[in-house]
């Protein structure tokens, strides 16, 4: 007999060789049919793998998001024997599931699939699902794996096989169809109900511009008709939302090719949009006790070679900067914290001065292949919201603590409040990416973990996921669409300290190492905006959006009048502008409504023998007359009910 421990801590007896799918038929029959994948000991199983010892089983259903990728990368192999089936000669490479759905790389020689092609081999995936063929793991040796593609004259598997070992090979037989994969499959294709070819498009082999292109195409599937419905009408909505379309319709950003790809220019009403959310931040910053500062965008390359940022960087940015000086090189900075660390280092600290809080709005870059480049969201420049703390051992708790009250603090200002935390720790087995000392990862670890459970946030551990120098937190944000975005990190550092020798003296005189907090409760500006963009629709906040009010003139004879009062309004601090174009007021109102304006003004005789402004409220429609003091009073108090002080 073997002994099953579950995620709620209960623990089960099995005969040896049962499988995950006996444990979930255990539970319950209704819960079985949902089951679709396993973990094992931290290990993908299938749902028919024989269980021998003793160890931990999770279940997946589709609503998990292990169940939706072993759903999606199951979903692949079907995709890639109906590539098979209308064109024989193909040669299969690689395809994974992805966060939305599966894509497979294939080399097609001299055909070509277009989106006429789509409906076909959606058809035929659903055929074959259709005939709820298993899916099986077979061990296969060195030899055996590499005669088969051999023979099918598919280097790109042969290349991919010699790169592993003997006794580590497994290929995945379902109907007449067999691929080379290490597992992780729903029980059989009959789970396959729809599916969707979303899109084909050129990628290099493994990634490399100097290998072959191939053909990549991307599909998603559901185990109901009913969830691809859905989704697309989200991908419809999320269209509209795209924020490049609302940039320029909103005049907020553009690009240009002669400026560079990847680099932003922020318009008029974006740039004072930034500033307001900078300033936001910094009245916040300042409450908490942060300095601001400000440092060059480029650094010696000798900087970030002790930061370590030149070998995590060096070769994929942008390349040094010579000067006429031999052998003098500079770098655009990649991050901001090098150069916090000679900000702290410029003076000696007692441990009565600590902890220091610099702040910076500051620049960086990163080379970006073009083809990754998107939008504001994946930028070459990008201005982060820069904040390191240096402080002593016995304050990082608290200091790490009021960092999320920060981050807090933003995220409901901005209406952002569908969101879990991820701890992002080292990855377990390849320990030699990051740089620093088991100790000092131990300690920053258990600091990251004890402060998000002492906060009640809803969190998850994820290892791998840690930045090269240090655990973090990280706050991963679910828009109006339900989409998941990281936005605000924290991370606690042990090694830069070490690296730049900081110090300070100790209430025994002796010097002693700061332990470094980064955070950035916003992240990247530019990201930032991009996903406010997209969750608002457009429609910020009252506080933040770029113009409040839009007067409405009914003709020019009242324009004196909207002047008078438009000028009224910008006294109280509140942003308007008069729409003055010969136009008739209902065109008037209807553009006011596509630019996401919130109030309308309309001023006529009426208004102008009374003393009062008619008020439109955007998506609503006329909500009455008012004084113009109680409708400044009514637009502050407005304000007021959604930016609350920190």
């Amino acid at each position: 007999m073997i002994h099953i421990t579950l995620p709620d801590g209960s623990i089960k007896e099995f005969k040896a060789g049962s499988t995950p799918m006996d444990v979930a038929k255990s539970i319950s029959e209704g819960f079985a049919r949902n089951v679709i994948s396993a973990k094992f000991n931290d290990l993908t199983v299938e749902t028919s793998t024989p269980l021998t010892s003793d160890g931990n089983l999770i279940l997946y259903t589709f609503n998990d998001t292990e169940g939706k990728k072993a759903f999606w990368h199951s979903s692949a192999h079907v995709l890639a024997q109906a590539i098979t089936h209308f064109y024989p000669k193909v040669k299969l490479t690689i395809g994974p599931a992805i966060e939305n759905g599966f894509y497979y790389d294939v080399d097609l020689g001299d055909d070509v699939i277009s989106e006429k092609d789509f409906k076909a081999i959606e058809q035929k995936m659903i055929e074959l699902a259709r005939g709820k063929h298993e899916f099986k793991m077979r061990a296969v040796s060195k030899n055996d794996a590499l005669n088969f593609y051999k023979n099918q004259e598919n280097e790109y598997k042969v290349e991919l096989i010699e790169n592993l070992n003997d006794g580590e090979i497994t290929f995945c037989d379902h109907s007449d169809f067999t691929d080379l994969c290490r597992g992780g499959h729903i029980p059989n294709t009959g789970l396959i109900k729809a599916v969707k070819i979303m899109s084909a498009a050129g990628a290099y082999w493994r990634g490399d511009e100097k290998n072959k292109q191939l053909t990549r195409i991307y599909g998603i599937s559901f185990p109901k008709q009913k969830m691809l419905t859905e989704y697309l009408a989200l991908l419809e909505e999320a269209k509209k939302r795209d924020h490049r379309k609302l940039g320029k319709q909103l005049e907020l950003f553009t690009f240009s090719q002669k400026v560079g790809q990847g680099l932003p220019l922020w318009l008029p009403k974006g740039a004072a949009l930034r500033e307001r959310l900078e300033n936001f931040l910094k009245k916040a910053q300042k409450k908490a006790g942060y300095e601001m500062v400000i440092t060059p965008h480029i650094g010696q390359k000798e900087l970030y070679v002790t930061s370590g940022h030149y070998a995590k960087y060096g070769e994929d940015s942008f390349q040094p900067i010579k000067t006429p000086k031999m052998d003098e090189e500079f770098l655009l900075k990649p991050m901001n914290c090098p150069h916090h660390c000679e900000i702290y280092n410029s003076k000696p600290y007692s441990y009565k001065e600590l902890p220091k809080r610099f702040a910076e709005f500051g620049t960086v870059y990163r080379y970006e292949q073009s083809g990754e480049l998107h939008g504001l969201t994946r930028v070459r420049g990008f201005t982060q919201d820069d904040a390191h703390i240096f402080c002593t051992p016995d304050q990082l708790d608290k200091e790490f603590k009021a960092v999320i009250d920060l981050v807090l603090y933003v995220f409901k200002s901005l209406s952002f409040e569908n969101f879990t935390a991820q701890v992002s720790l080292r990855d377990k087995e390849k320990k030699d990416k990051y740089i620093g000392s088991d100790e000092n990862w131990e300690k920053a670890e258990n600091a990251i973990v004890n402060a998000a459970k002492e906060k009640g946030l809803d969190y998850v551990i994820e290892y791998g996921e840690a930045a090269f120098y240090g655990p973090k937190l990280d706050f991963m944000v679910k828009d109006a669409l339900g989409r998941s975005w990281q936005l605000g990190t924290i991370q606690v550092d042990y090694n830069l300290p070490e690296r730049f020798n900081l110090s300070y003296k100790g209430a025994d005189n002796q010097l002693h190492r700061p332990v470094m907090i980064h955070r950035a409760p916003f992240g990247s500006m530019e990201r930032f905006i991009a996903v406010l963009l997209e969750h608002t629709a457009g429609k910020f906040p009252l506080w933040l959006i770029p113009e409040q009010v839009i007067l409405l003139p009914i003709s020019d004879k009242y324009q004196k009048y909207a002047e008078n009062v438009l000028h009224l309004l910008e006294n109280s601090e509140i942003r308007a502008l008069i729409d003055n174009r010969n136009e008739k007021t209902g065109r008037k109102i209807r553009d006011a409504e596509l630019n996401k304006i919130p109030f309308m003004i309309i001023v006529g005789e009426q208004e102008e023998e009374t003393k009062t402004v008619s008020v439109r409220k955007q998506g609503e429609g006329d909500i009455g007359k008012f004084t113009i003091d109680e409708f400044i009073t009514f637009i502050k108090n407005e304000v007021n009910s959604t930016l609350k002080q920190f």
